[in-house]
This record gives structure tokens, C-alpha cells and sequence, in this order.
């Protein structure tokens, strides 16, 4: 077994390599946290609920000798909707056109039957390479660190996976995330860039604004809610007879929910909370796109959309 540590030394590499690299794992991993560690700035919304990504995020990450795009996929899972179908589904058509696959598994959390599961999974994957990613270090003890990546090394074995490498890393801590795009770049083919330098994502603006909205709102809402949470941006506009040297970017989204009864806890007593969620999305999609910006929510109910294909393509699913 061979595990990743700093003292590594790996060989220079003159050849420029470009390719696309995907985190799996089950809802929760730290997928998310780790694609935006590795590019240096939030392009994938976090949140402490499990499977809030939705779209296929591609974060990133430039260096003198190579391109790694990451692509951030919904978390695998046993689905219970329609939605949880669709996001299973996007899912594996992204293992099938990556260059290589990492695996993310908590370090303070054992394998369980949902590791197990996507495991199976990718060993059916027979050509691309996988990484096995210890992910949240920092919440555990060399003892326990040590035991889970004993324990992944197992299951690869169990399972007829040949891990590339098995890499220890704290997104949160900034521990090893270097390393570990020092680690995939080899894995990924020679070729040129594929994105223009600066780009950090190829996720549409207006897609990016939606998502932001959604994290403020997944905010300190419990259970079911997460899931019945979508966002649409309907319109984003200059404030016309705005001078040159101060624009304002005028953007009206829609926060979509499941029942009425939800729409309460959206909105908060007295406009409350949607008024926090404003206020905090806001500061974000401004540091986006780098002017001030007006930005108007409405709360709006789409009856049980995650099981009506209509709505669902109507909400961009």
C-alpha cells in the first residue's frame, strides 16, 4: 500500500498535461470543500447538509505544466425521487469521460454500506485510474488515520480496486491539497490547456448565482427542507441612468419549495430570515462578479417537484 506524505519526492515533468478529474463519494465526503481548496476560491457550494450539489461543478486549477479540471458530482446514493434518480445518473455518465476518479472518504467516519456501494461502483470502472482521498484529517488522530487508510487499502483489495495512490488530506486545514493535485496531474493525459487561463469554472454566472442563493438558504434549515430547496435566476439587468463609475446589477431569483408550509420557514418571522439570506448571498455573488449588485428573492412553491419531471425540467434538472 502505498500512502502520499509530504516528503514525497516526484519526478520533474517537462510535458504539459491537461485533463479532467472527478471526486465521488457519498453525500457529505467533503467533495465540494476539496474542489474548492484545490482551485482557491468557492466555486462549488459547501453546506452541512448531505447532497446539496446538484450540477456538475468544474472547478479549475492552473499550473505551468498542466490544466486539472475537476468535475464536483452529486453525492451516489440509494435514490428515493426522481431527482435522486436524475443526480445517480449524472453521476455515471461523469465516471465514464473523466481521466481519473477520486474517491472520498471521511477519515473520521468507518467505511460504511454507502462507501461499500460506490465502491462497487467504480469497480466495475475498469480503465480510468483511482485515487483513494482521505478527506477531514483534521478531525482525527494518527491512530484513527491510520486505521482508515489500513481499512481502504482493504476494501480495494476486497473489491479488486488497485488504488493509484491513497492520499491523506485536510481541505479545511489546507494539509496535502498541493500534493494531491501534484498526484493527479500525472494520471491525466499530455495535451494542451483547455481552458483560458484565469478561468476558475465554466459553470454559467447565472447558474453560479442560483447556487449561492441556495447555500445562504440551506443555512440552519433541518431534515427534508435541504432537499426541497431550488433556485432560479430569472433575470439579471444594469440599473439603467447608472453612472459608468458606479453600476448596479440588478438580479431577481426565485427560492422554490416543495409545500406551503415551508414557505414559513424560508421566510422567517416578519421577513426575517429571507432577508439574512439576502443579505449574506449577496456579499458572495458580488465577490463573483465584482460589481455591486441589487438582488431581489422571491419565495415561490412548485408542489412536490422533485418527483414531476416537469417541474424538475422546468427548474433546470
Amino acid at each position: 500500500m502505498s500512502v502520499r506524505t509530504p516528503s514525497s519526492e516526484e519526478p520533474a515533468e517537462t510535458v504539459h498535461r491537461a485533463g479532467f478529474a472527478c471526486f465521488v463519494g457519498r453525500p457529505n465526503a467533503g467533495k465540494s470543500t476539496l474542489t474548492n481548496a484545490l482551485v482557491g476560491q468557492k466555486v462549488a457550494i459547501t453546506a452541512n447538509q448531505p447532497q446539496t450539489t446538484r450540477h456538475t461543478v468544474r472547478g479549475i486549477v492552473h499550473r505551468p505544466d498542466a490544466q486539472l479540471i475537476l468535475v464536483d458530482t452529486p453525492g451516489l446514493h440509494k435514490p428515493r425521487t426522481l431527482l435522486g434518480e436524475r443526480l445517480n445518473d449524472v453521476v455515471r455518465t461523469t465516471w465514464a469521460e473523466v481521466d481519473v476518479i477520486g474517491f472520498c472518504l471521511p477519515a473520521n467516519e468507518k467505511i460504511g454500506p454507502g462507501d461499500r456501494f460506490i465502491a462497487k461502483e467504480l469497480a466495475g470502472i475498469r480503465k480510468t485510474p483511482k485515487v483513494a482521498i482521505v478527506t477531514k484529517t483534521d478531525l482525527v488522530d494518527s491512530k484513527t488515520l491510520a486505521e482508515q487508510l489500513i481499512a481502504i487499502d482493504q476494501l480495494g483489495k476486497d473489491l479488486g480496486i488497485e488504488w493509484a495512490e491513497i492520499v491523506p488530506v485536510s481541505a479545511v486545514g489546507a494539509k496535502q491539497v498541493d500534493l494531491l493535485a501534484d498526484l493527479l496531474i500525472p494520471l491525466l493525459p499530455e495535451g494542451p490547456a483547455l481552458y483560458p487561463e484565469g478561468d476558475l469554472t465554466d459553470e454559467p454566472e447565472q447558474v453560479m448565482i442560483a447556487e449561492l442563493i441556495r447555500e445562504a438558504a440551506l443555512e440552519g434549515v433541518r431534515d427534508e427542507l435541504p432537499h426541497s430547496i431550488a433556485v432560479v435566476v430569472e433575470e439579471m439587468l444594469p440599473r439603467e441612468d447608472r453612472p459608468a463609475d458606479r453600476p448596479l446589477l440588478d438580479i431577481h431569483a426565485n427560492v422554490y419549495i416543495e409545500r406551503p408550509s415551508q414557505k414559513g420557514i424560508i421566510i422567517g418571522p416578519k421577513g426575517k430570515r429571507l432577508k439574512e439570506v439576502g443579505i449574506k448571498s449577496r456579499k458572495h455573488i458580488e465577490a463573483l462578479l465584482g460589481t455591486p449588485v441589487f438582488l431581489d428573492l422571491h419565495v415561490k412553491v412548485a408542489k412536490d417537484w422533485q418527483r414531476d419531471p416537469k417541474q424538475l425540467r422546468k427548474l433546470g434538472f
